[in-house]
């Protein structure tokens, strides 16, 4: 190729037709790049959370969804002095600011109180173990009622005037009443004595006599001597 045809070629209007429309393919991929990308991570968006505690969860999920939020149930509690399906904890907390279609997780207050199965401490514990477990487990314990018997030990458990079994599940709303053992016999624990029977050997039958002969052993006679003539 002469130089002077190349240099020809950088003067055609084709030549720097196509220069022009390579940058400007470039441009408008760059554009539409950054464009995507800031609709798809919602760049300068921020929605502030507002307060939904103690609103009815139906009621805290619609106002979620017109800001553009999401909400998820992720636990439940219990408290007795709010309604059921009331908003008890949210994450985030109201006024963090996030981007559209954030979710915001929600514990909301159960109907019925939580109920516990009652562990295996009736006639199996003193009664300072059954309430070190029990209490720990979160039972509400009122006074031990003592009954007769071994001295600190666990004979029952009576909630609600009821008594109750190993495994049961009470409600942690419940009291619980240990009867716990005072040390004393009770009256009606009859003790059935028996006297120990008489050797026979050793006393005679009643009506019986122990007849014997007596045996006598004939005296020796005196040896006698011949008479001598």
């Amino acid at each position: 190729m002469k130089s002077s045809e190349f240099v020809n070629k950088f003067k055609s209007r084709y030549f720097w037709g196509n220069i022009l429309a390579m940058i400007i393919v470039v441009a408008a991929l760059g554009f539409g790049v950054k464009y995507g990308l800031d609709v798809y991570t919602h760049h300068g968006e921020s929605i502030t959370i507002p307060n939904i505690k103690h609103m009815n969860a139906t009621d805290a999920e619609h106002m979620l969804d017109n800001l553009g939020l999401t909400m998820v149930v992720t636990d439940t509690g219990y408290v007795k002095s709010l309604p059921a399906d009331c908003i008890l904890e949210q994450s985030p907390e109201s006024g963090e600011r996030v981007k559209s279609g954030h979710i915001v997780y929600v514990t909301i207050n159960s109907l019925q109180s939580p109920t516990i199965a009652l562990p295996d401490v009736i006639d199996n514990s003193s009664l300072r173990e059954a309430i070190a477990k029990l209490s720990a487990m979160g039972f509400k314990l009122t006074e031990p009622q003592y009954v007769a018997g071994e001295k600190d030990w666990v004979y029952g458990i009576i909630v609600r005037g009821q008594h109750v079994t190993t495994g049961q599940r009470i409600s942690v709303e419940d009291s619980l009443t240990i009867l716990v053992g005072n040390g004393q016999r009770s009256a009606d624990d009859s003790i059935d004595y028996i006297e120990p029977s008489a050797d026979p050997i050793f006393e005679e039958e009643k009506g019986e006599v122990d007849e014997f002969q007596e045996v006598t052993v004939p005296e020796e006679q005196p040896a006698t001597t011949p008479n001598k003539e």
